[in-house]
């Protein structure tokens, strides 16, 4: 079974996105980057913050939820970078490169199809 983590801006998790919600949604109805699940035995361990720019902590941040999930047994087995940092941070390229280099699962770009063209339509 597949143990999906996603990882988002602090900034917009804390002030935008409430609750997260259309990554929880999309994860829910498999669609946007979820869509490869549909048909597979899937679960969400976690939401986590990129620590808050320019995410010096996201390492620190991935280590410590694998000690948090390590007593019941749970395993991050991949990672979903949210819209809010592939597409609006400044710091996302460095932050990917980070999650890829040390989180040693799979690394997937992407979240959520639900990307308004205008906030305030």
């Amino acid at each position: 079974m597949e143990k999906i983590l996603i990882v988002g801006c602090k900034k917009a998790m804390d002030n935008v996105c409430i609750a997260c919600s259309r990554c929880l949604v999309a994860f829910n109805r498999r669609e946007g980057e979820f869509s490869r699940y549909k048909d597979d035995d899937v679960e969400l361990v976690g939401l986590l913050n990129c620590g808050d720019c320019p995410g010096a902590t996201i390492v620190t941040r991935l280590a410590q939820i694998n000690l948090w999930n390590k007593p019941m047994g749970e395993k991050i087995t991949k990672i979903h970078v949210a819209a809010c940092i592939e597409d609006h941070c400044p710091y996302n390229e460095m932050i990917i490169n980070k999650i890829k280099a040390k989180s040693g699962v799979e690394v997937i770009i992407g979240a959520h199809p639900y990307k308004p063209n205008d906030i305030f339509a």
